[in-house]
């Protein structure tokens, strides 16, 4: 018997409601009426767009209290007056039909388990007193947050104030994590986000498995725009023939789980060759003899025998790359949890961009700018203990932040070795059983809570396992955090309202102060709304308020970008140079430099596929799952099935399939095959983000393929715990051979 049961969002409780709620803007005035002859709006209202991780600036237009139009807003460096196909349909967010429109509270009846509608003081004291439990049995540290979104800053301080060091971002370990870690290891500064890549003035461009032009992050796909029309030369390293590698010179259809071998030949022929930039290295690198030495073995013929790329294409990319240098840039991806040896791969990526030259130079990496914001003046917070989310301390040891993942092991008794166990999560903008690798452990975490409370805007499968449900306004219903990002020039940012909240929904900041004055923390809440907030750091770095609030950004001085043009050439590593050879992994235990193991990623089984996925230019992470504005171009998902492997299965193109997985787990859902030559034959590809089971999630519901539910194995980065989920194999189930099945989330039935 269960202690926790899956429970659907009742019609009854998510039904319509009247428009209003909370509203907030600076000191009561909207001075932003910005002339548009592309509108007849009653005025234009400058933010940044939330519906992906950049954040753009934005321009939206607003007409009889209504949103009209969204535009990139032209002062806005990110953005530069443009918006990808996702940040243009925000208002599909928006407006939303299946939207949480009040706070639910989950109860007991003589009927069953049920969500029942509240006031928000209701469910707030709830949480509140909830969380007093858990911390009264248990210690602060028995609670863990899971955070996914800009509003997620006010709940990290709500967490920081109350005294639990298990606040995690999924997109540490399930996404960008190793790449970050790889290149402090090799250069001391990570890359950030938005990437400090200077893609514009590349003469020679490497994307490896990076989907530029699919996954949709706007200045970059620009930059990758702006680089094509002045000749750069393109090499494109990936399983599939995606969008980039048909702008490519060069496509080398790797076969997946290899990409070591290829960074290592690459090496191997730029040094031997006397390729590298000697002048750059002699001056900046630390180690070059030791990986000189290194590579010796790894030749091209060596690594075609396990890429299947060929001696001579290998060479003759090397060759570009160093004829373009310093302006080559091998860029670092973003989702690169793929195969457990993440860190090693992105170090290697960032070695290679060594021995050309890039880092610090035009065309390869720039110096990130930075305006200059005071922070708000706090009390001290809380001594925090060390976060519950290791096997023991000394794992994964070049970590910098909590572990999702982790977190989840450490509320399933006895899985780590700790005193206690996590008790109690929130979960903000995150949909943890598709985010998180090998769900059914999700679920089972989530049976040992004693309270789980769920801050979202959209009814996804997370919610219908919360003791608390709170509908977040969206992103152009609220303030938030300033936003003053590195990046290539210097600037601040602000969101703020376009249009109040509607229904029942409150913003971040709002719920967060609300539950911290529950708590007892009011000391760390001591503004009265986000907007006085943002004003009184903007005061204290002497910058105009409502010159923000009228343009949307405000520009800084910038230094130098390149280290020709006088940037200082600091590297934050051990030895104070870039690090070829590391003595702090040798120190670990780890090799100290990339190397190639065989048998590492292991080969797909007979009549199996590896599984690799990502994004489209329209759809990505839950806040575009239900948007019916974006839909209209790409609905669902598709199988990407190599021609020859379709023939020996005797799939035909459009054909709807279920995917089975090593383990037997079958997808609930199907989607049609798309029989091409763009796709290696000992891999399928699908886009992430399908196959929804939340049941008021009434568009997305039943559309396509879940990868996620095939994920149930992965394989963790020793040096940073990362989860590599390309690891999966799968095979074909035809839908009309298949017998027929329910929908189930979390093993639990759900009606389909």
């Amino acid at each position: 018997m269960k202690r926790r049961e899956f429970i659907q969002i009742g019609g009854g409780v998510a039904g319509a409601a009247a428009l209003g709620g909370l509203t907030t803007n600076w000191g009561g005035l909207y001075r932003n009426n910005i002339p548009d002859p592309g509108t007849d709006g009653d005025r234009v209202v400058p933010t940044f767009c939330e519906l992906c991780f950049w954040k753009c600036g934005i321009l939206a237009h607003v007409k009889n209290g209504r949103v009209t139009k969204i535009k990139g807003n032209p002062a806005d460096p990110l953005s530069r007056g443009m918006l990808c196909p996702r940040g243009a349909g925000g208002t599909g967010l928006l407006y939303d039909p299946d939207r949480l429109k009040q706070p639910l509270v989950r109860v007991n009846r003589n009927s069953g388990t049920d969500f029942e509608a509240v006031s928000w003081d209701t469910a707030l004291d709830e949480v509140a007193e909830r969380f007093q439990r858990v911390s009264e049995q248990w210690g602060a540290p028995a609670l863990a947050l899971f955070s996914h979104g800009y509003g997620g800053n006010w709940m990290k301080h709500l967490f920081k104030a109350y005294g639990s060091p298990n606040i995690a971002a999924p997109s540490y370990a399930q996404c960008r994590g190793p790449r970050e870690v790889g290149f402090e290891l090799t250069f001391g500064s990570g890359v950030g986000s938005p990437e400090i890549t200077d893609m514009r003035n590349s003469r020679c461009l490497v994307l490896i498995g990076s989907h530029l032009g699919e996954n949709m992050h706007n200045t970059q796909v620009q930059d990758f725009a702006e680089a094509i029309r002045n000749g750069a030369d393109v090499i494109v390293v990936d399983p599939r023939f995606s969008v980039a590698a048909s702008k490519a010179r060069h496509w080398l259809p790797i076969r997946a789980g290899t990409d070591m071998a290829l960074l290592l030949a690459w090496m191997n022929v730029i040094i031997s060759e006397n390729l590298h930039d000697a002048e750059y290295i002699e001056n900046y690198s630390y180690g070059f003899e030791q990986l000189k030495s290194h590579v010796e073995a790894y030749t091209p013929e060596w690594a075609y025998a396990r890429t299947g790329i060929e001696p001579e294409k290998i060479r003759i990319t090397a060759r570009i790359m160093a004829g373009a240098r310093p302006a080559t840039l091998v860029h670092p991806g973003r989702h690169v949890t793929w195969y457990g040896n993440d860190t090693q791969r992105s170090r290697a990526i960032a070695i290679l961009n060594g021995l050309l030259g890039s880092w610090g130079r035009r065309g390869g990496f720039y110096m990130p700018q930075y305006m200059d914001i005071p922070s708000y003046t706090y009390p001290g917070y809380r001594q925090h203990p060390t976060a519950t989310d290791r096997p023991e301390p000394s794992a994964y040891p070049l970590s910098d932040q909590v572990l999702a993942q982790g977190v989840c092991d450490a509320t399933i008794p006895g899985n780590l070795r700790t005193e206690s166990d996590v008790k109690g999560w929130m979960v903000y903008g995150s949909n943890l059983p598709t985010t998180l690798p090998d769900p059914e452990k999700t679920y089972r975490a989530i049976q040992e809570l004693e309270f789980l409370v769920t801050v979202d805007v959209l009814p996804a499968e997370i919610a219908g396992w919360s003791d608390v449900v709170l509908p977040e306004a969206t992103y152009l219903e609220r303030c938030d955090e300033l936003r003053a990002p590195g990046y290539r020039e210097a600037f601040v940012a602000v969101r703020q309202e376009v249009v109040p909240p509607m229904y029942e929904s409150k913003p971040g900041w709002w719920i967060a102060k609300e539950l911290g004055n529950r708590l007892g923390l009011t000391d760390f809440f001591p503004w009265q709304d986000s907007m006085e907030y943002a004003r009184m750091r903007l005061e204290q770095a002497g910058l105009d308020c409502h010159v923000l609030q009228e343009t949307g950004v405000i520009r800084g001085e910038n230094g130098p970008l390149y280290f020709e043009d006088g940037a200082p050439a600091e590297f934050y590593t051990d030895s104070g140079k870039i690090e070829f050879y590391s003595q702090k992994l040798a120190s670990y235990g780890f090799d100290p430099m990339p190397t190639y193991h065989d048998g590492e990623v292991a080969a797909p089984p007979p009549g199996y596929y590896r599984l690799l996925f990502g994004r489209a230019p329209t759809h990505t992470f839950g806040r575009t799952t239900n948007n019916r504005l974006l839909s209209e171009v790409f609905d669902e998902n598709a199988v990407w099935v190599n021609s020859a492997v379709a023939r020996r299965w005797g799939l035909a193109d459009g054909e709807r399939v279920h995917l089975q997985n090593q383990d037997g787990v079958r997808s609930t859902f199907t989607a049609p095959v798309k029989v091409t030559e763009r796709i290696h034959p000992e891999a399928v590809y699908i886009v992430h983000g399908y196959g929804h089971k939340a049941e008021k999630l009434r568009f997305a519901r039943g559309r396509g393929i879940d990868d996620n539910e095939l994920i149930t194995r992965y394989k963790t980065d020793p040096i940073m715990g990362g989860t590599g989920m390309n690891v999966n194999f799968v095979t074909f189930v035809r839908a009309v051979d298949a017998p027929p099945q329910v929908a189930t989330d979390g093993r639990e039935e759900v009606d389909v």
